[in-house]
């Protein structure tokens, strides 16, 4: 421990030693002069932004009906305009000095200030397409320290420092540089890998010979393949032992067992789901009290998207172990049944003639499958009927075709005069009866 704490400070003395020279010869009088040229430039770029900012951020909101993106990348622009400003005038001072003076060193600081601000420049900028805030934040960081070390020829020394900071377990050597380079790499790869997943996710769902269930199926299959091995890679690239990773798997399976039992059921029930094709996207379901369309599936849940607008995310397990009304399971045709009474005055050969013609009046309604009505009973106060007609596109509704075929019913029996009975009770007084009427007057209130 005395030894790699030695090693440490040894890095760290040469270093700020490398830095304190350099500090040294900032005090020579040409070195003077390019650091005042250098603050006078900063000077100037915020001065400049602080005059052009405004005005072109109002130029950015008298854009209408420009793409989103090309606003997005005037705002990056407007955000590195001081940076931009700066690094102009470095390079025109840079340019000056090289004309008035014949040695490098006269212009080394502005042409390093000059090359840095640059760097920084294209690194913010290019930063803009990791869409994560954060990862964002951690890259524009991380290129900036790098690219700052680099022109200043401290990358080295750096490096050294962060691989003496080390712990070792056995012959294993574990040092803050390998866990940087397996970050970096691990960073570049799961951003490939989900590059590689959204690219082969937007192919296999536009192939339509492959069913919808497969085509998740084979996502998901995809994403898992790439990222893992994303992941292991990034552990190699330390230097760790993955046969290592055996006693961990098990010790994982093991909590799994116990903790996590419900999340892997779910797992494993949305695995068979997709093999078995039980359900797809597209298939419009009712589980309780719960109709819609399936919007997506997911590794843990189904997302069931109601006509009311809401979003159901049902574990899969319960569409395993329960019961699940699969309105377009094998095929998209959906019969309804629609039940109605008609007064005993009433012809039922016409009313039932009425009923299948106004059924077959409504667009939604499948003139391929006819219509049918039958007498289903007697009641009390009508002759009562069943309407059985089919359609062919649930997902469009069925409380609404219900509607529809209900008024046109409706429409059609006023036209002919066939009545709809209520329920309706006569009182008869018998001859020889007497009907008494008497009057109740309320009782006086006596007080308490």
């Amino acid at each position: 421990m005395e030894g790699e704490l030695e090693t440490i400070l040894s890095g760290l003395e040469e270093l700020w030693s490398m830095l304190w020279l350099n500090l040294r010869l900032l005090s020579l009088p040409n070195q003077l002069g390019q650091v005042a040229t250098i603050l006078s430039c900063v000077a100037l770029a915020w001065l400049l932004d602080r005059r052009i900012g405004p005005r072109f951020e109002d130029w950015i909101r008298s854009l209408e009906g420009r793409p989103k993106w090309q606003l997005r990348w005037l705002i990056v622009l407007r955000n590195r305009m001081a940076l931009a400003y700066f690094a102009a005038f470095c390079w025109l001072a840079s340019g000056a000095f090289s004309v008035i003076y014949t040695f490098p060193s006269r212009r080394y600081l502005l042409t390093l200030a000059a090359t840095i601000a640059t760097a920084w420049l294209f690194i913010r900028i290019a930063a803009q397409v990791v869409r994560n805030r954060f990862l964002r934040r951690l890259t524009v960081w991380g290129l900036t320290i790098y690219a700052t070390l680099y022109y200043l020829g401290l990358v080295d020394e750096a490096a050294v420092l962060l691989d003496d900071i080390s712990i070792e377990f056995g012959d294993f050597k574990l040092s803050v540089l390998a866990i940087l380079k397996a970050i970096i790499v691990t960073a570049l790869l799961v951003i490939a890998a989900r590059t590689a997943s959204h690219t082969a996710a937007r192919r296999i769902g536009a192939n339509e010979d492959i069913s919808p269930s497969m085509r998740v199926l084979t996502v998901k299959f995809l994403q898992i393949t790439l990222y893992s091995a994303a992941f292991f890679i990034g552990l190699k690239a330390v230097g760790f032992d993955l046969t290592g990773l055996a006693v961990l798997s098990g010790a994982i399976g093991l909590g799994l067992g116990f903790g996590l039992q419900k999340v892997v059921s779910n797992l494993v029930s949305g695995v068979i789901i997709l093999l078995d094709k039980s359900i797809k996207p597209g298939d419009v379901i009712s589980l309780g009290d719960t109709f819609g369309w399936i919007e997506e599936l997911g590794a843990r849940y189904v997302s069931v998207v109601t006509r009311d607008g809401k979003e159901y995310l049902i574990p899969n397990e319960d569409l395993i172990t329960g019961q699940v009304v699969n309105w377009s399971h094998t095929n998209q045709f959906v019969r309804i049944d629609l039940f109605f009474g008609t007064a005993y005055g009433d012809d039922p050969h016409l009313v039932r003639k009425i009923a299948v013609e106004a059924a077959h009046s409504v667009k939604r309604v499948l003139g391929s499958r006819p219509a049918v009505c039958h007498i289903t009973g007697f009641g009390d106060s009508s002759v009562d009927y069943i309407l059985r007609f089919w359609i062919s596109d649930p997902a469009e509704g069925l409380t609404n075709v219900r509607g529809n075929v209900y008024l046109a019913l409706w429409d059609a029996f006023k036209k002919h005069g066939i009545s709809i009975p209520f329920p309706q009770r006569e009182v008869t007084v018998l001859k020889g009866s007497e009907l008494r009427t008497e009057t109740v007057r309320p009782r006086p209130d006596t007080g308490s």
